[in-house]
């Protein structure tokens, strides 16, 4: 997937930014970069919304590292699933439903991230910890999950990267909840037109630590915690369509090398954890309609992005949830260790 990418531009990965802190905004191609020093922080800060409250406060931890987010995008409310209603379902549609679970969401604070979050707080979801870069977006995801539909939504900023922070944010997520069931997995940055021979080591270093340990460290606590309740669960991967084929005509070996790592990383965990009844998939979307695709210095690329793609469009920016509600239900009880490709048609042709 190029849905999270632009001309140089990272997109977000699940690093946390201190609110009171001073970052700078950089302008590239007009998305914005959020960037902070290198300095340790000590805790993560938790908003969570109880009866329309907001509720705040800190788990200590030794220390975190920041990355950047990206900018708007079009919002659209989520309704919730009565349940009154889940009762008149069919058995059959009663499957698609996820009443009573809870979920783990990185990179949930816009985007992307944030619309499968919506998704699934449509069909039953308690409880969602949505894990992202910036305060300010992650405060507002949780704020307007939790009004519109009063699901117990918690937000953390938290650096993907970091295994120990990762790992007492779990832990916080199963002692407020009780149980974490479901794990999106969407935090990631990527770079693009950038040739290989001239790719910068440090960028790449840090495009595979957060899109690759990232997505396993984060996957590693939640599957400990799964493991441990003996009820297992759904981990969802978002790689990309670039994780099984060469994108045109940018160049971005390495955004496609780090996705393929998350693809077979997929596979490598559902064959380890299938005993535990824990299913991972990935999902592989292909070019999206999303804020940093938005930009003028990408519009001669866009349209032969549209014409190689049989439906003749970019993906909308919810294209994604019905899918990912899918392999987080038992509508997918049989399905793991599948990289589901979502692209238009791209890859077929």
């Amino acid at each position: 997937m190029f849905a999270r990418s632009s001309f140089r531009v990272a997109s977000r990965a699940g690093a946390g930014i201190r609110p009171a802190v001073t970052s700078m905004p950089i302008r590239t191609f007009k998305s914005t970069v959020i960037r902070k020093d290198d300095a340790s922080e000590d805790h993560i800060p938790v908003v969570h919304y109880e009866k329309g409250q907001r509720v705040t406060q800190d788990i200590q931890v030794d220390e975190s590292k920041p990355v950047s987010s990206p900018v708007g995008d079009i919002e659209t409310k989520a309704v919730p699933l009565k349940g009154g209603v889940y009762q008149q379902l069919t058995p059959t549609l009663q499957k698609f439903c996820l009443q009573g679970k809870v979920a783990v969401v990185t990179g949930g604070g816009r985007g992307l991230g944030y619309n499968m979050a919506q998704a699934l707080t449509e069909v039953g979801v308690r409880g969602i910890a949505i894990m992202d870069v910036q305060q300010e977006l992650g405060d507002k995801a949780a704020r307007d999950l939790s009004d519109q539909t009063g699901v117990d939504v918690r937000f953390y900023r938290i650096d993907v990267r970091d295994g120990q922070a990762m790992g007492q944010t779990i832990q916080d997520v199963v002692d407020h909840y009780g149980q974490v069931d479901i794990l999106i997995n969407a935090a990631g940055i990527a770079d693009s037109n950038i040739k290989a021979e001239v790719y910068d080591h440090e960028k790449f270093r840090r495009l595979i630590d957060i899109n690759i340990t990232g997505t396993f460290l984060v996957a590693q606590a939640v599957g400990q915690q799964m493991i441990k309740s003996k009820k297992g669960g759904s981990i969802i991967n978002i790689a990309s369509m670039s994780g099984t084929v060469v994108n045109y005509p940018q160049e971005q070996s390495c955004y496609n090398a780090s996705k393929a790592g998350v693809v077979q990383l997929t596979k490598s965990l559902a064959a380890e954890w299938a005993r535990y009844n824990i299913r991972v998939n990935s999902i592989s979307p292909g070019y999206m309609d999303t804020a940093l695709n938005r930009v003028p210095a990408l519009d001669a690329q866009k349209r032969i992005w549209i014409d190689q793609t049989p439906q003749k469009r970019l993906g909308s920016v919810d294209d994604l949830n019905n899918l990912a509600v899918y392999l987080a239900s038992d509508g997918s009880a049989f399905m793991t260790g599948n990289n589901c490709l979502i692209d238009g048609g791209y890859s077929i042709w």
